[in-house]
């Protein structure tokens, strides 16, 4: 049975990306979905990137006569069917098992793009040859550049062909909710663990059948294989302070496209542009590393501004439908990424999780540019928008 066998139905039961939330959250275990929905601290800047969202509105306009809204897009040398892909996910496995399996199988069929993590719980060898030689790969940059480099090269040679350098973790954030959850990196099997799987039938046997949620990317470079000794080499090596002088480094043992993640502020955006990078993510980490920053969006108006269409402006953090993805459009953004929103779907519904995500967002932004009466993404871009006072 293929996703398009039930794409109807799951349709009519799950309309919404909220739907995937809901039934998300039933079948993980309670630490699985605190790491999934966590901020850090008191979680303000987790609202504050859904209230900004919802401060845009458009005045539509009509009597545009027949439309036929076209999505596809090109960006950065590769032809899309749609302005959006899939956002890198750490420890994705603990949501669900084979999560980047499938959700690279659906960006496939969806031709959109896939952003697998450094700390994804598949390796690229495994997700990469199944993308078709879309893959983005992003990279938490190790304290040892040799590292780095041996990261790349597996990169490369498994069909990935953007590298996305995530800049913004100075140090490591304080996620308040996943240790009263009960999670330590890396996961141990506790009581309480065990009594979540019990409760959580569905999730056990998946992960049981797979094994348990391992770095199995960064697994290779650790002296034991166990997950405390590779959660503490992740710990030791990855993240920290970055410098211009490193990422171009990265840049030019990269052969393809590169782009900076984790871009807030117009400086860094003009920085990037003046050091040659090929694109900028603008992008909070989705408020799970500081919770005073700005949100992604409102932040997203300066940055358009001063880059001026001279390299693509990818947006993240805080998209949650179709009509957000319009509105990143028309503030500036050439593209956008979405992390939570396709592990609900695949938490949901299992192997058709991501088509079915994916299928909802592109229904609602062709839906949208129906109602606003616009027929390209382009065309978007002149919209008329208001924003509420920030």
């Amino acid at each position: 049975m293929s996703y398009k066998d039930v794409s109807i139905k799951l349709m009519n039961k799950y309309p919404a990306i909220v739907d995937l939330q809901n039934r998300c959250h039933r079948r993980i275990p309670d630490v699985a979905r605190a790491y999934l929905e966590t901020g850090t601290d008191d979680e303000i800047c987790l609202k504050r990137n859904r209230k900004d969202f919802d401060k845009i509105t458009f005045t539509p306009k009509f009597l545009k006569g027949s439309l036929r809204p076209d999505i596809t897009t090109e960006l950065l040398g590769d032809e899309y069917d749609a302005p959006i892909g899939v956002a890198p996910v750490g420890l994705t496995g603990l949501m669900w098992p084979k999560a980047e399996i499938f959700m690279a199988e659906a960006c496939r069929a969806f031709n959109i793009p896939m952003c697998l993590s450094t700390l994804a719980t598949e390796t690229p060898e495994k997700v990469g040859p199944i993308l078709n030689g879309k893959g983005w790969f992003q990279l938490y940059t190790p304290k040892e550049k040799e590292l780095a480099f041996q990261l790349l090269d597996r990169a490369r040679e498994n069909g990935f062909n953007t590298l996305v350098i995530t800049i913004d973790i100075p140090s490591p954030s304080r996620r308040q909710r996943t240790k009263r959850a009960g999670l330590v990196m890396p996961p141990k099997i506790t009581p309480g663990f065990i009594w979540q799987g019990i409760t959580h039938p569905v999730w056990s046997y998946h992960t049981l059948k797979r094994g348990l949620p391992k770095l199995r990317t960064v697994e290779a470079y650790s002296d034991f294989k166990d997950m405390m000794s590779v959660g503490k080499f992740t710990h030791s090596q990855m993240g920290g302070n970055l410098s211009w002088d490193y990422v171009n480094d990265l840049k030019s043992e990269w052969e393809g496209p590169v782009i900076l993640k984790g871009i807030l502020h117009p400086e860094d955006a003009i920085k990037a542009v003046e050091e040659g990078f090929n694109g900028i993510v603008v992008s909070n980490h989705g408020a799970r590393q500081f919770d005073g920053a700005i949100s992604s969006i409102e932040a997203l108006p300066a940055i358009a501004k001063v880059i001026n269409g001279q390299i693509p402006i990818i947006l993240d953090s805080g998209i949650r439908s179709g009509l957000d993805v319009i509105k990143a459009i028309a503030l500036g953004a050439d593209f956008v990424l979405l992390g939570r929103a396709f592990i609900y779907g695949v938490a949901a519904l299992g192997k058709y999780g991501t088509h079915h995500t994916a299928q909802i967002i592109i229904e609602e932004i062709k839906n949208g540019m129906m109602q606003l009466g616009v027929e390209t993404l382009d065309e978007i871009k002149t919209l008329q928008t208001e924003v509420s006072a920030w």
